[in-house]
């Protein structure tokens, strides 16, 4: 069973990987990615599908000709970035509220004294000990494992690995998570792993189309992990890819 932490350490690990695929051209045979059209033109022209394919290949070729001149900017891929986005706000969110219940206030410093000459050894030791209280204060406050609310927001593999520490009870100042908030940081956790491997194109994955096939069944698109995409028609078994009908 996949547990939070595993969930939160997808999230960091990975978050390199999002900044150099949004930076690169969308994968071509990526989940879903062409083959949904292909289905909802089954029964179009296929001398018109044949002149689409050699089109879009003439425009790929052209795109890479070394003879073009200027600098061509690196394409960006809107829809990782829109998951960056979305990702990084769920997390802060959730790092906000866990904050708010579980960590501690920081210590109250003790009232000032008025400067005066330590005379006898025990007003020597009640000096000591008023400045050491007075320091532990000002650590406690600036503890670098608190999280903070205000200036520069965490990122996002930064804040995936703050709620894991509050996760496995690292020490720090903060109290033990509630079985609520458990599941609070857990449900968090598996919808923005979820969010980085579709992504990424990391993880196994099945969706069925609304469109139906021409027998009358339902269409389950199988990829993911890097795979080519297959469709497969629950009514009449028949499977098909970009290329075309593999079984029937």
């Amino acid at each position: 069973m996949t547990t939070t932490a595993t969930h939160l350490r997808t999230v960091a690990l990975h978050w390199n990987d999002l900044h150099e695929a949004a930076g690169t051209p969308a994968q071509i045979g990526a989940f879903g990615l062409g083959l949904k059209g292909y289905l909802a033109r089954l029964n179009a022209d296929a001398e018109q599908l044949e002149y689409e394919r050699h089109q879009a290949a003439h425009l790929r070729s052209l795109e890479r000709d070394p003879m073009q001149l200027g600098t061509r900017p690196i394409p960006i891929r809107v829809q990782v970035l829109e998951t960056m986005a979305a990702v990084h706000t769920d997390l802060l969110q959730c790092a906000d509220a866990i904050a708010e219940t579980v960590q501690r206030p920081p210590m109250k410093p003790p009232a000032p004294r008025r400067a005066a000459h330590a005379r006898t050894r025990a007003e020597r030791v009640a000096w000591e000990d008023h400045a050491r209280r007075v320091q532990a204060a000002k650590d406690d406050a600036a503890d670098r494992r608190r999280w903070r609310w205000t200036g520069i927001r965490p990122d996002a593999p930064y804040t995936a690995l703050w709620l894991l520490g509050r996760v496995q009870g690292a020490p720090g100042p903060f109290r033990p998570l509630t079985k609520v908030e458990e599941r609070r940081i857990g449900g968090v956790a598996r919808a923005c792993a979820d969010r980085v491997e579709r992504a990424l194109d990391i993880a196994a994955q099945t969706r069925t189309l609304e469109q139906r096939h021409a027998c009358g069944g339902r269409i389950d698109v199988h990829g993911g992990e890097g795979r080519q995409p297959l469709a497969h028609c629950t009514g009449c078994g028949r499977i098909w890819s970009e290329g075309g009908v593999i079984a029937a």
